[in-house]
């Protein structure tokens, strides 16, 4: 009789599946919902992992499921298994033929209401085969997302500085002061310039938005302070509000006359549309801005691909109120 690795019994793909699935859940019916097999399937795939690899990898009570600590060490390595076989797969379907198939698109609240229609027109008209599925997500969760391989390509703010993770910027865009209608810098035909963002009562989103921290950082280089205190005893900065979890809530919120707010040049004509009791002010050059653009996993197999999406991206952006970037940007 031999011995030796080739005589040894093999996972299958489902066995590490139902596996990953149970220490991502720790509950073996949502495990089984999550990957759509039955329950009994899913136990009983997890039970022959644990008999092909001779370690018992879940520790099975009434209550809930706890990873042994081998399974702990093993739920690592199946991970990494199933994303190397969904990128074998993925760069099969990208050489068989390019803008086929599915591509999970995932983007910001704050980007995703004002582009997503350009987006979406470019990709019908266009790359009619190609199965766009959008998640509207915030950004650390994008970047997990992108990292797991549950997401392929990403539209939201740069410079992420992510590891492994690469941009495709596509414009910069400036972000304009939107005021109630009896603010008195609302609605004039100058500009205003920074430093006003000093004083101002700002109403911001909530944390996790990266257009909070956006805002934040604009104010800090406007010399706006956050902690401490001015001189005498008084506060060093007029308080930053949060109080809402979206930009159409926000803007209510200023109509309402609670404070003002920076929108994007993007969001503003839908926003401020909605009705007549807001005001809006231009910064003085250079205005405060952000970058949007596209994030792929690194060396991701239809990489080419997602660069020619920017490409055509950029060209239909450009009726947009932005300023459009070279690829090089």
């Amino acid at each position: 009789m031999t011995s030796g690795s080739g005589t040894r019994k093999q996972p299958s793909l489902a066995q590490l599946r139902a596996f990953a699935a149970v220490a991502e859940q720790l509950h073996f019916r949502d495990a089984a919902a999550a990957i759509g097999m039955s329950q009994p399937a899913l136990s009983g795939a997890v039970s022959a992992l644990e008999e092909t690899l001779g370690v018992t990898l879940v520790e099975r009570t009434t209550r809930k499921v706890l990873l042994s600590p081998a399974g702990e060490r093993l739920a690592v390595r199946a991970r990494a298994v199933l994303a190397e076989v969904g990128a074998l797969l993925e760069e099969a379907e990208a050489v068989r033929a390019p803008f086929t198939g599915m591509l999970r698109l995932g983007v910001i609240p704050t980007v995703a209401p004002y582009l997503l229609p350009t987006v979406l027109r470019l990709v019908h008209e266009r790359y009619p085969q190609l199965d766009l599925q959008v998640h509207e997500e915030q950004t650390a969760n994008l970047v997990e997302g992108l990292h797991s391989g549950r997401l392929d390509l990403l539209l939201l703010a740069v410079p992420l500085a992510v590891p492994g993770v690469a941009e495709l910027p596509l414009f910069d865009e400036d972000f304009v002061l939107v005021t109630p209608p009896d603010h008195p810098l609302g609605g004039g035909d100058g500009v205003i310039p920074r430093e006003a963002l000093k004083e101002l009562n700002l109403l911001l989103l909530d944390e996790g938005h990266c257009l909070r921290d956006q805002a934040l950082e604009i104010c800090r280089e406007a010399g706006r302070e956050f902690r401490g205190a001015g001189r005498g005893g008084r506060p060093a900065a007029a308080p930053v509000t949060t109080t809402a979890a979206g930009l159409s809530t926000l803007v209510q919120l200023v109509a309402g006359g609670l404070g003002c707010t920076l929108l994007p040049r993007t969001a503003m004509e839908l926003e401020t549309a909605r009705g007549d009791r807001l005001r809006t002010a231009r910064f003085a050059d250079p205005a405060p801005s952000r970058r949007v653009g596209l994030a792929m996993r690194a060396g991701a197999a239809r990489g080419s691909e997602y660069q020619q999406l920017a490409a055509a991206l950029r060209e239909s952006l450009r009726p947009l109120p932005v300023r459009v970037l070279d690829a090089e940007a």
